[in-house]
């Protein structure tokens, strides 16, 4: 994925933090107001009035150099403080015009966002010219429609995090355009939806390690309906009371998630480290295909070899497939704290 000033893609919080087309930031401008009109409650208008002046300064700023990340501008307080990253009113102040379209993203400088005033970026005056908050969150359910096939009203809403009301009049109108059709779904109580153009494919080749983020998942109690499968990362959970591993993402295979594997990328030794390897019950894991996502994994994040712990019921299998033997599961391998460690795949 391109994140270059002028790539094809874009930052908002489209569901949560997200990458977008570009093109499609207008259709989020509705949301941007709604952040704004928040933003001026009575508990939350002391922090935007705080930032008031960094604010106009910022915009005159990158009015007069372009983009830039909040690490540029020149700030007494834009430092790092303590394990996370200390936000100033200089970030503050950039997070808040982002939120509200006054600023957009402009790529990234290593893991910084880029940011850019909106027509340094995108065509000229393309937000000033976004549709109205109906067009836009009907046209949005369309889409949610369509990349997920059918769903039920919890499930399109959730795909851009939408109101469970407005997404039930962008229903009623693409039902009454043809677009959606109403189904009942063997085994879900809720009523659900198809989209028109939604086809069911001869066969489904894929494999891949899942981020607790990627949509097959995130929206749990669809996870639970599609595919039988109760996940929670468990990296909130005290280490006594994890069953399957601090970090541990799903294991997709063809149209099936059948395992879950926990990933940690060992920079020292340059190595990726799985340390549990699971089959889901009344699935097979091919630990053959796994073998070859986690090389891949591996390769991506710039390591040199694999190594797996003795710890889950698909262990030995995927050690087998990878051509390596176990390595005894250590205390290291599953932490107590959320900080103890700032190497785990998903950073």
């Amino acid at each position: 994925m391109t994140l270059a000033r002028r790539g094809p893609y874009a930052e908002y919080w489209a569901h949560e933090a997200a990458f977008v087309a570009r093109t499609d930031l207008p259709l989020f401008r509705w949301r941007m107001d709604a952040y704004r009109e928040r933003d001026a409650r009575p508990n939350r208008v002391a922090g935007v009035e705080r930032t008031a002046g960094v604010r106009r300064e910022l915009r005159a700023l990158l009015a007069a150099e372009g983009p830039m990340p909040a690490s540029a501008v020149e700030h007494e307080a834009n430092v790092r403080r303590g394990p996370w990253w200390g936000w100033s009113d200089v970030k503050t102040g950039l997070e808040q015009m982002f939120r509200w379209g006054e600023v957009v993203s402009a790529g990234r400088s290593g893991f910084e966002r880029v940011y850019a005033l909106p027509d340094q970026v995108l065509p000229v005056g393309a937000l000033e010219t976004a549709p109205d908050r109906h067009t836009a969150i009907t046209e949005l359910v369309r889409r949610a429609a369509r990349a997920i096939g059918v769903g039920t009203r919890a499930d399109l809403a959730d795909h851009f995090r939408l109101r469970s009301d407005d997404t039930a009049a962008a229903i009623t109108e693409l039902v009454d355009r043809g677009e959606l059709l109403p189904v009942r779904v063997e085994g879900w109580r809720e009523q659900a939806w198809l989209h028109a153009g939604a086809r069911v494919p001869r066969h489904v080749t894929v494999d891949a390690v899942l981020s607790p983020f990627d949509p097959v998942v995130w929206f749990r109690r669809r996870a639970e309906r599609m595919f039988g499968f109760h996940y929670r990362i468990e990296i909130y959970t005290p280490a006594p009371k994890r069953v399957f591993g601090y970090y541990v993402l799903p294991v997709l295979q063809d149209d099936r998630l059948t395992g879950r594997v926990d990933l940690k990328s060992d920079r020292q030794r340059g190595v990726l480290r799985v340390r549990t390897a699971w089959q889901e019950p009344g699935e097979h894991l091919d630990a053959e295909r796994l073998a070859v996502t986690l090389r891949r994994a591996a390769a991506w994040q710039g390591l040199d070899g694999i190594e797996v712990t003795d710890q889950g019921t698909a262990a030995a299998a995927v050690a087998g497939a990878l051509g390596v033997a176990l390595v005894p599961h250590e205390a290291a391998d599953d932490p107590a704290a959320a900080d103890a460690d700032a190497d785990d795949v998903a950073t």
